[in-house]
């Protein structure tokens, strides 16, 4: 049963009969009668059962699969689901009666052929491997599972927590698996998986988390409903939360955990396995170093106002899919383009800029990138207001390596930033193209909407020394990717070192690879290796030593070498995990090397017990019990798929349309492509469809759009009518000392002041720009300026505030 894994290919089932039976059929009788695909097959899956434990910014999570076999010939089950990219599983059983089996990692094709060897003797076996295409994909085969028999699947992984924007932790249990589009002609088998609309996923989800912190939680939230949180001490330093009853499978689980006083460096010393020979990474003490490296205010209180910023576009087809169920009209498309206006009115006047586009092909603007100013400005923003989701698959890896074909700009330093949905096939071979062109950019990448790839979106950041933002549910972009255009306008970091003061019998070896970034206010995680004896009461020192602007800074963290209790081997399989992805990441670029370094990534995936690309789990019940007789049945565990736009997916109901291969992104179709097939529709289709593609009439964006690049406004009918005025109840209280253009721009800053406080994070970057055009003019009277503005306005905003 070898598989590799490429494009994932949907059983099929068109559209029609999905969404014929989701609108036809109550839950309770899709329950009763248990039939999901076009196949009529039920679904071996019953349910699961997910316990997260929080510890500061380690996640550990242990998910129970419930299978049942009710049908009356033995099955093979295989489920294929997404996990977190950076996960590390260190656990896989399963149960059987009274019966528990734990599974072992092996070099995957021994696993392999462990598994086949099982099933032919009629023994019961059970495995479990990553995609050697992306490591955010597992599969699960339960093989042999005879006719009315049950199993207790348990898996376990360990994961660190990103640092949020708003300093919140993220966890995020991936529930959707949206199909990833394949390239035309690249090489590589398929691994079948049956996907289904959300609505009809079969299975029922249980979720608890319990949350333990050396600071006290301040709260915890969720785009899905939660039962109230439940502190479990006076300090408030330990809680519990759960999932509300009656999940539905419409989008990936997300906790955001917030602490008092969260940047504060740390470390956590874990002992050896005492099992394991001294010297290895599981016989040896390891040390997770938490950073957060402070620059000097004085550095930091001015942002830089050149560089070359590149916006790369995702147009693919699944871009026109709704931002959440909420708001049928917000898709992601419509949301990139917002996004875009704020992004190019917020840019300093001197820099570079392009914008990119993607699909089956790819799009740019400018043939190089241009100098920014009002003329290239508005010229952006017209082919921006035009771009669409009609550019069909996901293919970004040709734009990709335009990009980097262009010659930098000196004195210029290239921002990449990354719009997409996430949903393509050779994640590795992109992650690899980034890592390759580090020296020469920062990438800042935007996952949007439900199923994002977590390896793609976290891995183009990291390799690329930038920032990850995801967007999903209810999710606003612009204040996420406006948080990354702040880290974008910081100095870069240069000369990056670590250094260490250890007791001399200690050596280190540091698992991690070399720091490439360093942002204000985000964390830097360090994994170590300590080889040697030490006192208990010994301590150690690491300094983190950069350059900024020409300044040289340091940052210093002492912390005792005495172990901490009841970290269990967390650290460790984290560390491992961290090693293993360097090492996996060297073969894809040192192809002379693939056989040594692979063998040791295959020897540190067995000794620590965490999977990798080229190891699997593997269990077989050994008992003396009968051989299971007959022929096994492929039962394919639905995972659900997000789907486009509803109106597409109702007027395709009534079309032949299918989506076995990966939906109206793989066909290459738009929405209204996909609409236009079969029947040819009414005049409803078409208003429908027009009421779609309306811009949105959001003053706050309104306001914006009118900017010039220099930063001011211009007192013209269509300012009036975004402060919702009048040209004459504007134009009338001007004084007379001072120009039209100036009187606008304070006009503007007193309108977002006054009536968009609560997303400042969004337009306080043009309002810098603003605020420094109106300095550089000199204007008198602006103190009257702005009294005149607040009574016209109904405002009370001060004149400090605006920074004039």
């Amino acid at each position: 049963m070898s598989m590799k894994y490429s494009n994932v290919i949907i059983d099929h089932c068109s559209i029609k009969s999905s969404y014929v039976l989701d609108n036809c059929c109550t839950g309770a009788k899709m329950n009763s009668c248990g039939l999901l695909t076009a196949k009529k097959e039920p679904v071996p899956l019953k349910s699961i059962e997910v316990e997260l434990e929080v510890r500061d910014h380690v996640a550990t999570l242990v998910s129970t699969l419930l299978y049942e076999n009710k049908e009356d010939k033995p099955l093979e089950a295989v489920f294929v689901f997404p996990l977190p990219g950076d996960a590390a599983v260190c656990h896989f059983s399963a149960k059987i009666g009274q019966t528990q089996i734990v599974a072992e990692v092996k070099e995957k094709q021994k696993a392999h052929e462990e598994y086949d060897d099982a099933l032919s003797s009629g023994q019961q076996a059970f495995l479990l491997e990553e995609s050697d295409q992306s490591p955010d994909i597992f599969s699960l085969s339960v093989g042999s599972l005879p006719p009315g028999e049950s199993a207790s699947i348990r898996l376990e992984y360990v994961t660190e927590l990103a640092v949020q924007a708003d300093d919140g932790l993220r966890f995020c249990l991936p529930a959707v698996l949206n199909p990833r589009y394949q390239p035309k002609g690249s090489e590589g088998g398929s691994v079948q998986v049956t996907s289904v609309p959300a609505s009809l996923v079969p299975y029922s989800l249980s979720f608890s988390a319990r949350v333990f912190s050396p600071r006290p939680i301040s709260k915890v939230e969720s785009n899905c409903s939660l039962d109230p949180l439940q502190y479990l001490n006076t300090e408030q330093t330990q809680a519990t939360v759960k999932l509300a009853a009656g999940h539905k499978f419409d989008r990936d689980v997300e906790l955001l955990i917030y602490y008092k006083d969260a940047h504060q460096p740390t470390a956590v010393v874990e002992a050896g396995q005492a099992s394991a020979k001294p010297g290895t990474l599981m016989g040896d003490p390891v040390v997770m170093l938490s950073l957060y490296p402070e620059f000097p205010q004085a550095v930091m209180s001015s942002v830089v106002s050149c560089g070359e910023f590149v916006f790369l576009i995702d147009r693919s087809g699944s871009m026109d899919c709704c931002m959440d169920n909420s708001n049928q009209q917000e898709t992601r498309i419509g949301s990139a383009r917002d996004t875009l206006l704020l992004l190019l009115k917020s840019l300093p006047m001197g820099c570079y800029f392009n914008i990119y586009s993607f699909g089956s092909s790819y799009q740019h603007i400018f043939p190089k990138s241009v100098e920014y100013n009002e003329k290239t400005m508005e010229e952006a923003l017209k082919k921006v207001e035009e771009m669409d989701a009609d550019l069909g698959g996901t293919e970004i890896l040709e734009p990709l390596k335009h990009i980097y074909s262009q010659p930098c700009i000196p004195s210029q330093p290239r921002q990449l930033f990354v719009f997409t949905d996430g949903e393509v096939e050779n994640t590795k071979e992109v992650i690899n193209l980034v890592r390759d062109n580090s020296g020469s950019h920062r990438c800042f990448s935007f996952g949007i909407g439900e199923g994002a790839s977590s390896a793609l979106i976290n891995g183009l950041a990291k390799e690329g020394g930038g920032h990850a933002q995801f967007i999903t549910g209810t999710d606003r972009m612009q204040p996420k990717v406006m948080q990354s255009l702040r880290f974008a306008l910081q100095p870069a970091v240069v000369d990056i070192s670590v250094t260490w003061d250890l007791p001399k019998a200690v050596s280190v070896t540091v698992l991690s690879p070399p720091i490439t970034a360093i942002f204000q206010g985000q964390r830097s995680l360090i994994y170590v290796q300590l080889t040697g004896q030490s006192p208990e009461t010994a301590e150690g020192c690491v300094t983190v030593k950069y350059s900024l602007t020409g300044h040289p800074s340091q940052n210093q963290l002492r912390f005792s070498l005495k172990p901490a209790m009841d970290t269990g081997l967390t650290v460790h399989r984290l560390g491992a995990r961290t090693l293993i992805r360097s090492l996996e990441m060297d073969i894809e670029n040192e192809v002379e090397q693939d056989e040594g370094v692979k063998q040791k990534v295959v020897e540190l995936s067995v000794q620590s017990g965490v999977s990798s690309s080229f190891t699997a789990f593997i269990a077989v019940n050994k008992d003396d019990s009968e051989a299971i007789q007959g022929p096994l049945l492929r039962r394919n565990v639905p995972a659900p798929r997000m789907m486009f736009a509803s109106y597409c997916a109702m007027s395709c109901a009534s079309s032949d349309i299918c989506f076995a291969d990966g939906g109206c992104e793989a066909e290459g179709y738009s929405l209204d492509e996909c609409c236009d097939e079969g029947d040819e529709g009414d005049e409803s289709d078409e208003n429908y469809i027009a009421m779609l593609k309306q811009p949105r009439r959001d003053p706050l964006l309104q306001l914006v759009s009118l900017q010039k690049a220099s930063g001011c406004w211009l007192l013209e009918p269509a300012l009036a009518a975004a402060l919702g005025k009048t040209s004459e109840e504007v134009e009338n209280p001007k004084p007379s000392a001072v120009n039209k253009e100036v009187w606008a721009t304070i006009l503007a800053l007193i309108w977002l002041h006054g009536f968009k406080s609560d997303v400042q994070d969004e337009w306080e970057l043009l309002a810098m720009k603003a605020a420094s055009w109106l300095c550089a003019q000199k204007a008198p009277c602006v103190t009257e300026c702005v009294e005149a503005g607040n009574a016209l306005l109904g405002c009370k905003v001060q004149k400090d505030s605006l920074g004039i």
